[in-house]
């Protein structure tokens, strides 16, 4: 007799547990381990039978076509994509509630739905919600068809019955299937809902996105495999107080996962940013000190920042030490390389660093820009509004090499920028033959950086 195998799964972050516990392990919530049973089916000893597969050698496989590519109407959602939706593909669209994955979805079915049959489907809204949102989005098309159900596999039937090439969800955590034990958003449900879909996906090349809503991580909530079934995996970001949102690539089997889309929360609408720089550099103040820019690169985009220090006496024992859309550690260690290289003292100050306009920097290009400002919050030396600064710092203080420099600099010249304090190894990858527009200066460690600052 075929036996079960009994453990517990979180419904908040998928973690697994042999046995029940009020708290889960994985993310730390109480209360949300369920009982999951598997039978363990014993394989009949001998030959197994059953179907064969189909062999084919590499020459035998015909790709043309297959990587064919749905522009969405929208520049930046394709530059994340890696070029437009590929046929067959299921793209996962994660994010926090009313960050606008609703509203960006149906902005781009008004530009599919001009050549392609799309299928809006959702399972949080009624069929007179989805209009009275098409309205105020000005969307019209009568090749888009919407429906309300939570019925995975009505769903499914109905794509395949009316051909539809693009079908939207939204979202996986309200689908159930009828022949699963458990209810609407579990670990199991999500995940066989998510497995019928890919299929569905690849044998009839049908586009499908999949609307996936997050735990308080910022993760997709479900089980870790719904990451590994889909083929990409976009989270939408922003402070939801700012109108900027940003669109960027955790997996993408057919992109880079470097790509980021930046867009504007209007009244009619989520609106592109096509000049990220300009926007993240709009209502930046003259004349005060712990104000620096950088330069980084987001996939094959350059795009200059504002960092912001707050350097002050601390009012407690321990010195606090905040960084908002910079990595923390990162801060610690750059604070650390500053008091053993250049004698400066932040033990008895707290310190604050925010990366202006929701942007989350996680390339090392970015240290040198927050050690500019670190100097200049503390120094009360105000860094020149025209000036701006990239590189990688090491343990001993040295700049070291960044790529891209070239792309860089351009970017720092058509933004107006006359000067740019660069690694000193970086300037041998400058073609000397072009007149970037800009004064270029190269420094070897921190001190000469700020050496170049102050005799400016």
């Amino acid at each position: 007799m075929a036996k079960s195998k009994v453990y517990f799964i979180c419904n908040d972050c998928g973690h697994e547990h042999l046995k029940w516990s009020g708290k889960c392990a994985g993310c730390g919530e109480w209360n949300t381990l369920v009982e999951f049973k598997e039978r363990d089916e014993k394989l009949p000893s001998g030959i197994i039978g059953g179907a064969e597969l189909n062999l084919y050698t590499l020459s035998d496989v015909e790709t043309r076509g297959a990587e064919a590519r749905h522009k969405t109407g929208t520049s930046e959602f394709d530059r994340v994509l890696g070029g437009g939706l590929v046929k067959g593909s299921l793209v996962l669209l994660s994010g926090d509630p009313g960050i606008g994955k609703s509203t960006l979805l149906l902005q781009i079915c008004e530009y599919l739905s001009k050549k392609l049959k799309v299928l809006y489907v959702s399972g949080e809204e009624s069929e007179r919600q989805i209009k009275l949102r098409a309205d105020r989005l000005g969307i019209k098309s009568e090749n888009l068809y919407i429906a309300a159900s939570t019925d995975c596999e009505a769903v499914i039937n109905t794509a395949r019955k009316n051909q539809a090439d693009v079908l939207i969800i939204d979202s996986i955590q309200t689908m159930t299937i009828s022949g699963v034990n458990s209810t609407a958003g579990s670990v199991t449900q999500v995940r066989e809902c998510t497995n019928l879909l890919m299929r569905m996906a690849k044998t009839d090349e049908i586009s499908v996105f999949v609307v996936g809503h997050v735990n308080k991580d910022g993760g997709v909530a479900g089980p870790k495999v719904l990451e590994h079934i889909v083929d990409a995996v976009l989270y939408f970001e922003g402070d939801k107080q700012l109108s900027y949102r940003i669109l960027r690539a955790a997996k993408n089997r057919f992109g880079s996962t470097n790509e980021i889309g930046v867009f504007e929360m209007r009244d009619l609408g989520l609106a592109e940013v096509p000049n990220p720089s300009a926007m993240l550099l709009s209502g930046r103040p003259g004349g005060v000190g712990g104000i620096s820019i950088l330069c980084t690169m987001e996939g094959s985009r350059p795009i200059l920042a504002e960092v912001q220090a707050l350097v002050s006496k601390t009012g407690f024992g321990q010195p606090r030490r905040v960084a908002t859309g910079f990595d923390y550690n990162r801060l610690c260690l750059i604070l650390a390389v500053l008091e053993k290289r250049t004698g400066l003292n932040f033990g008895t100050y707290d310190v604050y660093i925010n990366i202006i306009g929701g942007l989350k920097i996680e390339e090392r290009a970015a240290d040198l820009g927050v050690a500019l400002a670190l100097y200049s919050g503390l120094t009360d030396i105000v860094v020149p509004e025209d000036l701006v600064v990239f590189g990688e710092i090491g343990l001993g203080g040295e700049i070291r090499n960044i790529s891209n420099i070239r792309e860089r600099v351009r970017e720092c010249a058509r933004m107006g920028f006359g000067r740019a304090i660069v690694p000193k190894a970086a300037l041998k990858n400058l073609d000397k033959r072009e007149n970037y527009g800009i004064s270029i200066t190269g420094a070897a460690n921190l001190k000469q950086m700020f050496s170049a600052l102050i005799n400016k």
